[in-house]
């Protein structure tokens, strides 16, 4: 069985674990049941050779994942409700909701992460003569806006909850993918770090733009700003290729770069609850046959 990685996010009380085109949803109900919702996510863009294709699945990717991590988030939240509305709406109302939700999503994130550090740099131009000092400026205040937000929402209780069941993704993830079967004993040994994580991901994004962004050399500063917009599909195409490399690499320089993203990880996932383990578990069982991968494993080691 071939095997190139399946991936994963924490929802409210549940985990959405992703294999290719199928996905499936396992949350925790207020009266402890466990239901799975398994379905088929063909993506954005159905002709697999753009799809595929290097640098542009990234652009693809965090745009999917962020379309399906606000479907998965919408599903599990239905569960905790006060008051249950009527779920059966108009299919194409939700899919306007769930994209204007997205387009917001992406909005705030540009002006929070990306205007708001390029903004604060503008100040110290006439401090600081040298274009490379003043983006290296505006990459620092921008991974310390990042750090600084993740560390401050893990403080929510409810957040607190969604990185513990993170960690419980990325556990899952690790006992299978060092030949573990899947149990809760496991899974509970194995690490809550990974390094295909969207957390590192998005640090990756960080701290490429610092590059990218030091060669921007243009007098004017809204055409500064627009280039910086027009960039992030670009940074996040390379983004993803690294990712994609640390996942599969052991290389001591592969490693070492992916150690700001593991780190990171301390704050955004936290050692789960065997009930946690419990469902994502179940969540992985939906969409992967992990008793005849993990079968296979000792096979293709000894070739």
């Amino acid at each position: 069985m071939r095997y190139s990685g399946i991936g994963g996010q924490a929802v409210m009380e549940g985990v959405m674990m992703k294999n290719g085109d199928q996905y499936a949803v396992a949350v925790r109900k207020p009266d402890r049941e466990i239901v799975v919702e398994a379905s088929v996510y063909p993506g954005l863009c159905k002709n697999l050779a753009i799809r595929n294709m290097p640098f542009v699945r990234g652009v693809f990717n965090f745009i999917e994942s962020l379309t399906l991590g606000v479907k998965t988030l919408t599903f599990s939240a239905s569960f905790f409700e006060e008051e249950e509305t009527e779920k059966k709406t108009d299919a194409k109302k939700d899919d306007w909701m769930m994209g204007l939700t997205v387009a917001v999503s992406i909005v705030l994130a540009i002006g929070i992460f990306m205007v708001l550090p390029y903004g604060i740099s503008l100040l110290f131009r006439k401090a600081i003569a040298s274009p490379g000092l003043i983006a290296l400026l505006e990459g620092a205040l921008r991974l310390c806006i990042f750090v600084g937000y993740v560390a401050l929402i893990s403080l929510m209780p409810d957040i607190k909850r969604v990185y513990m069941y993170h960690g419980a993704e990325h556990k899952s993830i690790n006992c299978i993918e060092h030949g573990l079967d899947l149990t809760v004993e496991n899974v509970r040994k194995s690490s809550r770090l990974h390094k295909r994580c969207g957390t590192s991901f998005l640090l990756i994004v960080m701290l490429i733009s610092i590059v990218f962004f030091m060669f921007i050399r243009v007098e004017s500063v809204w055409l500064r700003l627009a280039l910086r917009m027009v960039l992030i599909p670009v940074i996040a195409g390379v983004s993803y290729e690294f990712i994609r490399l640390a996942g599969r690499s052991d290389r001591t320089f592969v490693n070492l770069l992916s150690k700001p993203g593991l780190l990171l990880q301390r704050i955004t996932t936290r050692e789960p609850e065997d009930a946690m383990i419990e469902v994502a578990i179940a969540s992985v069982e939906a969409v992967f046959d992990w008793k005849s991968y993990v079968k296979e494993i000792p096979k293709e080691g000894s070739k």
